[in-house]
């Protein structure tokens, strides 16, 4: 006997045994409800592995320059907008926000003494002690006076905003995926410090092969299979125009609505499936189907008085198809019935029961 049929008929050996030694109602046998296995016509298409992203994902980085003195969360830590994440040394931007206070107080007294010395003009002129020449000296002095004032004052601002660009803050509530950097570490404009996300909205990310890209542009209908086995529909969809040169796929990004969403997070690998048409297949559904490692398998009804209700028989499956069940290739017939409960129908004395 071949190695692999050996360890095929072991493996339902074991199941069969295993099943049988479940305990069962001393009183009742366990009634199993049965599924008829029949052809039928199910929506086919372009299967396809995808990743969940964060419509929201930011990579957070320095716009000034100096050693990183405070970082304030790490890796998995939740965030609300505007709290500050990370602190540059602040010391140089601290004293040109000083020295440009300083200008202001200068400029402003200066504009006081050109505004008083111009008043004084204005009378002196109004007795004819002084010339016309004289009164508008005095007014273009108090107008460039003033205009250092104004310079001074938007110095002030540029300051403070530099200053301000030590403190690296959240742009919205979520979670820190990853730090970058850490405390000493010499920050630069662009040197990415931390990267922060938002739990919702989440999107399916797939890369579609360019030579199937017309399968997945014709499809009528996109599901994506979330992490906990449900089928959901995506709230829109989004093809990018272009094809990676070195892959040769094409990105999908499809948006899903946030309650379909579950307790699935950024990084959780999905199914997407591209519906296109309709084709006759042999399927069944997915709960009647018995996973043991890499054994799938499925309990058939047996003809009515042989002593045990159920037959445990090897299939082999093909495509998920979803909501409609998945595709079996062998194992099973049009007309065989399956037990919709596997685990009750490996009990002993387990009876099949219409549904």
């Amino acid at each position: 006997m071949a190695p692999p049929r050996r360890a095929l008929l072991l493996g339902l050996a074991w199941v069969a045994a295993a099943s049988l030694a479940s305990p069962a109602h001393a009183t009742e046998a366990p009634r199993v409800e049965v599924h008829t296995v029949a052809r039928q016509r199910v929506g086919v298409g372009l299967t396809l592995d995808g990743v969940l992203e964060a419509v929201q994902q930011s990579t957070l980085s320095a716009q000034a320059s100096g050693r990183i003195a405070q970082l304030s969360v790490k890796a998995g830590d939740r965030v609300r907008a505007g709290q500050v994440l990370a602190v540059i040394d602040d010391r140089e931007t601290g004293a040109g926000v000083q020295r440009a206070q300083a200008a202001v107080v200068q400029a402003e007294a200066e504009a006081r003494n050109a505004q008083a010395h111009l008043q004084r003009t204005r009378e002196l002129r109004a007795q004819g002690f002084v010339s016309q020449a004289a009164l508008d000296t005095a007014q273009a002095q108090a107008d460039a006076a003033q205009a250092a004032v104004a310079q001074a004052r938007a110095a002030q601002a540029q300051a403070a905003l530099a200053q301000g660009f030590t403190r690296v803050t959240a742009p919205y509530d979520g979670f820190v995926l990853a730090t970058h950097a850490e405390v000493g570490d010499l920050a630069a404009p662009g040197r990415p410090l931390l990267t922060v996300y938002a739990p919702q909205p989440l999107r399916a990310t797939v890369q579609v092969p360019a030579s199937r890209a017309a399968v997945a542009a014709a499809a009528t209908r996109v599901e994506v299979r979330l992490p906990d086995g449900r089928w959901v529909q995506p709230t829109g969809q989004t093809r990018l125009p272009a094809a990676d040169p070195v892959a040769q796929t094409i990105e999908w990004r499809l948006p899903l609505a946030p309650g379909d969403v579950g307790a699935a997070v950024p990084g959780h690998t999905v199914k997407v499936r591209f519906v296109g048409g309709q084709e006759e297949r042999l399927v069944i559904p997915a709960r009647a189907i018995l996973r043991r490692g890499e054994l799938s398998a499925v309990y058939v009804a047996t003809a009515s008085g042989a002593p045990s209700g159920f037959v445990l028989r090897a299939v082999r499956l093909g495509a998920d198809l979803g909501p409609d069940g998945v595709e079996v290739l062998s194992g099973v017939q049009p007309g065989d019935r399956v037990a919709l409960d596997p685990v009750r129908a490996g009990l002993a004395g387990a009876q099949p029961v219409a549904r």
